[in-house]
């Protein structure tokens, strides 16, 4: 009995300690996974950054190649712009206009007031840094030229010309004297070209207004009668019922004068008549010591 007790706690005592080898054994593999485990999972996040970083620098690259090819278009969209600048300026440089352009400077014609009506929106080239508008004097040298072969087609016998505005009753007599023109300055006789019965009643085949709102009068005239109607118009007039409009600075003496000046020439060659059309500093007083606006 005694030695049976003995071999059993021989057997006990190896199963023990072969327990704590098995555990022990289990425990280092348990390590062992845990190590390997920690290995793989550092080696994907250093593979996963990796691969984030390389993605970035492919977008890097990608986006700096697009700056680089947006750049390159905005240099050649530059250099076409400068050609065509340079093309333009040459051009006009070449072209001849009516009057030197420091006349036109000269007279104040491209000045206009700080109200723009939409209707003479597009005669506008720019605003001062007092607010005025300024009319773009290649539109003026046009329109003087369309106007005055417009008004050509008619007789100097079938026009009239109104001005109620001071600054241009110097201007305008001499227009109508040296054209051979009927013209009324300061008032014009409501109703002499649509009403038969009076006394001065006479008729036109077209009306030459200096504005449209100061000589409205003569200009309701001439579109109950439906004849066509040119008019110097101001950056702040309207021009609904007009038939020719001669954009320019229609409330100025000397602008004025300059414009009359102008058409009365062209009229007179495109009409070819025997008369002598003054010079500017007639039409203008103290035309040789005005200067340029600045």
């Amino acid at each position: 009995m005694q030695k049976k007790k003995t071999t059993l706690e021989k057997v006990e005592k190896k199963v023990k300690k072969v327990s704590k080898q098995i555990t022990e054994e289990v425990k280092d593999i348990a390590e062992k996974v845990v190590g390997e485990a920690k290995e793989v999972e550092e080696k994907l996040t250093k593979e996963e950054k990796k691969s984030a970083r390389n993605s970035e620098a492919d977008s890097k690259e990608d986006k700096l190649a697009a700056l680089k090819e947006k750049a390159a278009k905005l240099a050649k969209k530059v250099e076409e712009k400068e050609i065509s600048l340079h093309k333009k300026e040459k051009s006009e440089n070449e072209k001849t206009t009516l009057a030197p352009i420091e006349d036109y400077l000269k007279s104040s014609m491209h000045l206009g007031t700080r109200a723009i009506t939409p209707d003479m929106k597009s005669f506008v080239y720019k605003r001062r840094a007092d607010s005025l508008a300024v009319f773009d004097t290649e539109l003026l040298d046009k329109k003087l030229t369309e106007c005055a072969d417009y008004m050509s087609k008619f007789p100097p016998e079938e026009i009239i010309i109104v001005c109620k505005r001071e600054a241009g009753l110097k201007a305008v007599e001499l227009f109508s004297k040296t054209l051979g023109i009927k013209s009324f300055i300061k008032n014009y006789p409501a109703g002499i070209l649509t009403n038969p019965n009076l006394d001065n009643f006479m008729e036109a085949e077209m009306l030459f207004i200096c504005d449209p709102w100061t000589d409205r009068a003569a200009f309701e005239d001439a579109k109950r009668i439906k004849i066509p109607v040119m008019a110097i118009c101001d950056t702040n007039n309207y021009t609904r019922g007009i038939t020719q409009i001669l954009p320019g600075n229609n409330k100025s003496a000397k602008s004025l004068g300059f414009i009359l000046y102008i058409v009365a020439k062209l009229y007179a060659e495109k009409r070819k008549l025997k008369t002598t059309v003054p010079t500017i500093s007639e039409w203008v007083e103290n035309w040789d010591s005005l200067v340029p606006p600045k």
